[in-house]
């Protein structure tokens, strides 16, 4: 008779490592704290909240998110199965309404034989000889992450990451805006706000002189570059934008027949289309000063915001100091640690942990041999780069080709590169899916 799994956080790691276990057949005490104690980010108590974009990267396998995405749906991800259905307009990526997701998958993993959810926040690891997976993610609560310090031996390390603003669609004057994806991949699902030179350099200098939300001193700058505020960014010289989140690459619009300037662009937020995203507006500035500086773009002059863009803090443990192969605590073999708490950065890397962990701890829980993921493939790239790393100097990270082995033997063409490298990450995945009997 296997034991129980216990599970700390519902979000997207913690969801999907409970849905995988239980599909194995081992029962899941899956613990959730909201909406009983909230945290600065999360609007509500539903599992897997997408709380920064709803976007979850390009689809093309030649792309780090594809590929990624790819092993998950053959490895059954229930995450992305409820994406897939609450999929939006967004080019050649998959965005999707984020409420419906959580709403449809929260649903399913209450009803699912075998999954205990309970609400309340832990304070503590709970003692027991059944396996454990702290999938507590970047908004662990004080008490959690003071706790952990005596597992991990250090302190826990930290972050600061952004949200993008979110505008109500009726408010925006959408015959200022056009209609269209970059090289024309997809539908023309982005909304794109055309700015020439001096409208672009008025913006940028606005921002790097506006007020942001107050940290202290000796955490100004610990933000993720992956996620820099857009403040940040426009302080770092006045074409950053433009080489950023602004850049016009593959975007011409159809009234003047050229590429702009610099382009800000619109995602749809929901299904029923009546909220935006500004994409790659990640902020911490005053809520008045985005109110002020948001509304000077084109067509956003009566903006209204239903949500500001605002900053939070993201807890990490240092996993090459503490996590194997398998993104289990050395110091402590019934322990793993799953999601971005674990060390990696993004939401389909998040999923992607909080899988393999769901798999490992059942297979422990049964009395089973794991099997190691291959570092062929793109999950197993990943967990063998978060426990492989430098721990001096150890940050967040995401998937990327990079992480993948070479050959020796690799074509000069990058992308030829990046395709044989995903045959390979496929072929690698059917014989582990194979030999783990899954």
């Amino acid at each position: 008779m296997s034991r129980r799994i216990t599970i700390i956080g519902g979000g997207l790691a913690g969801a999907e490592a409970a849905w995988q276990a239980a599909r194995l057949g081992v029962g899941v005490d899956l613990h959730e704290m909201r909406p009983q104690v909230m945290t600065e980010a999360h609007q509500g108590g539903m599992l897997a909240e997408m709380v920064c974009s709803n976007s979850l990267g390009a689809e093309e396998v030649t792309s780090a998110a594809g590929l990624l995405k790819r092993e998950l749906r053959r490895l059954g991800s229930l995450f992305l199965r409820h994406a897939e259905g609450a999929r939006v307009p967004a080019g050649g990526s998959l965005a999707v309404d984020r409420q419906r997701l959580a709403a449809g998958l929260t649903a399913e993993v209450e009803s699912r034989p075998g999954v205990s959810l309970i609400r309340g926040e832990v304070h503590a690891l709970p003692a027991g000889d059944g396996p454990l997976i702290v999938a507590s993610g970047p908004l662990t609560s004080p008490a959690l992450a003071q706790s952990l310090t005596g597992l991990t031996q250090r302190k826990n390390l930290y972050f600061y990451d952004a949200t993008c603003p979110l505008l109500r669609a009726e408010s925006i004057d959408f015959t200022r805006l056009f209609a269209a994806s970059r090289y024309g991949k997809g539908a023309a699902d982005f909304w794109n706000i055309p700015l020439d030179r001096a409208r672009y350099e008025d913006f940028s200098t606005a921002l790097a002189a506006a007020e942001t939300a107050e940290v202290h001193e000796s955490e100004k700058r610990l933000f993720f570059n992956a996620c820099l505020p857009l403040e940040e960014i426009a302080r770092s010289g006045p074409q950053s934008l433009a080489y950023g989140p602004l850049k016009p690459v593959g975007l011409v619009d159809p009234r003047s027949g050229s590429r702009p300037y610099a382009v800000v662009q619109l995602r749809q937020d929901d299904l029923q289309g009546k909220f935006y995203q500004l994409v790659g507006f990640q902020t911490r500035l005053k809520h008045g000063e985005q109110r002020r500086i948001f509304r000077a773009l084109p067509g956003l002059e009566n903006a209204e915001f239903e949500r500001f863009g605002r900053m939070h803090r993201n807890t990490y443990v240092n996993a090459p100091l503490i996590l194997d192969r398998f993104s289990r605590c050395r110091q402590d073999g019934r322990v793993y640690f799953a999601g971005q708490i674990s060390g990696v950065e993004g939401y389909i890397e998040s999923v992607a942990s909080g899988l393999a962990c769901g798999l490992f701890a059942a297979w422990d829980a049964q009395g089973r041999e794991k099997a190691e993921l291959p570092a062929d493939t793109a999950l197993g790239a990943l967990l063998a780069a978060i426990s492989g790393a430098g721990w001096r100097d150890f940050r967040p990270c995401k998937f990327s080709f990079g992480l993948l082995p070479d050959r020796g033997d690799e074509p000069r063409d990058k992308k030829r590169r990046k395709e044989l490298k995903a045959e390979r990450a496929g072929e690698a995945l059917e014989r582990w899916i194979a030999k783990a009997g899954i």
